[in-house]
């Protein structure tokens, strides 16, 4: 169920936080880090042109610098990469569909190199809300089940099986996932 709060869309599923002010167990960004809890919700998306890698089975799954990176309330950001910078020979659907509250209707896809398969590695919106359309034709990918790097940096998978937010040295929390959420 979503209500509608000073002009914007906000779920009623129990989450409280929405970006506008970091709450007080939130640690403190350093210079050069940035606090997921200073991020808005609904989530927004900017160019991410740091240079994004991913790697299976020492393959280029993914090399990008143009890739978007959405952030959203309490999660690090999620690094969508463009098709055109994805090597598809790679990929393969999955069974199933997830969905986002914000970006909608979402397929799985699984990373195939040789004989060996990381089952539902990554996910798209092929026809994402119309807020969200800059991120059709990008794919974003879990760094629990890949090698991700951001800038050189070896990502860090956002803690639990269901989130894919890249957590790099600039980002701070708690993060969600971590612990027992006693934020929602």
């Amino acid at each position: 169920m979503k209500m509608k709060k000073n002009g914007a869309e906000k779920s009623l599923t129990g989450w409280k936080y929405y970006g506008q002010k970091r709450p007080d167990f939130a640690l403190e960004p350093k210079d050069g880090q940035e606090s997921v809890w200073d991020y808005p919700r609904p989530p927004s998306i900017e160019p991410e042109s740091r240079e994004v890698l991913v790697i299976f089975e020492n393959k280029i799954i993914a090399r990008s610098t143009n890739a978007l990176k959405v952030k959203e309330t309490g999660n690090p950001p999620a690094i969508y990469i463009p098709k055109a910078d994805i090597n598809n020979t790679f990929l393969k659907k999955s069974q199933g569909v997830t969905r986002c509250e914000w970006k909608g209707e979402a397929i799985l896809w699984n990373v195939v190199v040789d004989d060996k398969i990381i089952e539902r590695a990554g996910w798209c919106y092929p026809q994402p809300n119309k807020e969200y359309s800059k991120i059709k034709s990008h794919l974003a990918f879990y760094p629990s089940k890949l090698f991700c790097y951001l800038n050189g940096e070896h990502v860090k998978a956002q803690p639990g099986n269901f989130y894919g937010g890249w957590v790099t040295k600039e980002i701070v929390g708690p993060i969600k996932g971590e612990s027992d959420e006693t934020y929602l």
